[in-house]
């Protein structure tokens, strides 16, 4: 007999049993998550909890002086806060919507007293929050071995594996946070990649025309953090990233 349960696109929601499915799903408020809507911030000790159906969420990295850089990023392969699961507390992060799409949003106190009560689930995010930790050691890695070239590759890379579609909706301002560069160098980088044949842009929309050589191009920036996350979850709707591996 075939499940009869709401369809999501969300990988998390997707990967759990039925009777935890059931008891989260009634619970979650289906909302609009317009560009830049603001899923948490810093030190924020009241909040939500999402879980992405559709667009990418930011986890930006704000220094003292307002100094931004974006450490991470989820789609419908995420939720946050991720530090719920391990009781972490405040979180010093931002997270914001920079493709818009929707979400589930359900209060993050809630949501830690269905965890308390469900071990399969709470072990589900907590494996997620390591594929976090992956993913921004290695944004860490790549900033400190990579190209601009190379980690601009990364990130289309990252947000193509989490849209709909071969184009994604990338300004030259978003792709400075990124990367952490003045935006004259996010051109230059656009130019190269656009020079090989890889991508379009114009406008803020960028088009994957290429994305084999994208990955080659990328190298060994990408592909590590995706492969843990497709390891310890393996589940979820097909992705983009089994092609990736297997040399779409």
């Amino acid at each position: 007999m075939q499940s009869s349960r709401p369809y999501t696109r969300n990988r998390l929601l997707r990967f759990l049993s039925e009777d935890d499915f059931a008891e989260i799903f009634e619970l979650l408020e289906l909302v609009d998550l317009p560009k830049l809507t603001s899923l948490s911030e810093a030190n924020e000790t009241d909040g939500h909890s999402y879980f992405i159906e559709t667009g990418v969420a930011s986890i930006i990295a704000v220094s003292p002086g307002g100094r931004r850089a974006e450490v991470g990023l989820f789609g419908s392969d995420g939720m946050t806060p991720s530090g719920l699961m391990i009781d972490a507390g405040l979180s010093p992060f931002q997270v914001i919507m920079q493709i818009p799409g929707a979400g589930h949003r359900i209060h993050s106190k809630i949501l830690a007293r269905v965890l308390r009560d469900r071990p399969a689930f709470l072990m589900l995010l907590t494996r997620y929050a390591h594929t976090l930790a992956v993913q921004t050691a290695y944004t860490a890695l790549s900033n400190a071995v990579h190209t601009v070239d190379e980690r601009l590759a990364r990130w289309i890379l990252m947000c193509h594996d989490r849209c709909e579609g071969d184009t994604v909706s990338l300004t030259h301002d978003f792709l400075a946070v990124l990367l952490s560069v003045r935006r004259p160098s996010v051109t230059t980088s656009l130019h190269t990649l656009e020079g090989r044949a890889l991508i379009r842009s114009e406008r803020g929309i960028i088009t994957i025309v290429d994305r084999p050589g994208l990955a080659a191009f990328a190298a060994d920036a990408y592909g590590v953090p995706e492969g843990v996350y497709e390891t310890l979850l393996n589940g979820g709707p097909p992705s983009k990233l089994p092609a990736v591996a297997a040399g779409r």
